[in-house]
């Protein structure tokens, strides 16, 4: 058995030898599919998905995985839990019975606003992608305000952050 690098991909693969550089094609294997239950929250409410993916495709929580169940809407999803027989921190697809993960594409941020003494809380709802920055000017819900302090989700600080890893942010009004 010898190396070979892959030239063109299709039904027939055409390789090229590493030893004798002698170009031949070669059946391409067909990746075995395995459908994989998603709950996916978004703010206070979690819907069941069904996707089809690779089975040895890993999966790792943290990672962004877009879910496309063809009964639904397209949701691109950050993975929060993977269950085995277990809750893991990684596995490949074909050993998970169900992803844990929170929609990433439309997500509800909530604020602080600051003044004379008095805090507002304020949440709204934003693209995932998004970006916050420390000591930029905002409008939200008729308050206009400075961002003093954006606190991540998980732990942490940031002086910027997208919305979809933002757990709140703390403005003095304007």
């Amino acid at each position: 058995d010898t190396d070979h690098a892959l030239i063109k991909s299709g039904q027939e693969n055409l390789v090229r030898c590493e030893e004798c550089g002698m170009v031949h094609s070669v059946p391409a294997e067909r990746e075995r599919l395995v459908s994989l239950k998603v709950i996916v929250s978004s703010d206070r409410q979690s819907q069941p998905y069904f996707i089809h993916l690779p089975a040895r495709e890993q999966l790792i929580v943290g990672d962004e995985l877009l879910v496309d169940d063809p009964a639904r809407e397209v949701v691109m999803t950050q993975i929060t839990s993977l269950e085995t027989d277990r809750r893991v921190e990684s596995a490949p697809a074909a050993s998970v019975r169900t992803v844990w993960a929170r929609a990433t594409d439309q997500v509800s941020v909530k604020i602080s606003v600051y003044r004379s003494g008095q805090t507002r809380p304020l949440k709204i709802s934003v693209p995932g992608d998004e970006l916050y920055t420390v000591g930029e000017a905002r409008t939200a819900k008729g308050s206009r305000y400075e961002i003093v302090k954006i606190k991540l989700r998980g732990e942490g600080f940031a002086d910027a952050a997208q919305a979809k890893d933002i757990q709140r942010i703390w403005g003095r009004e304007i």
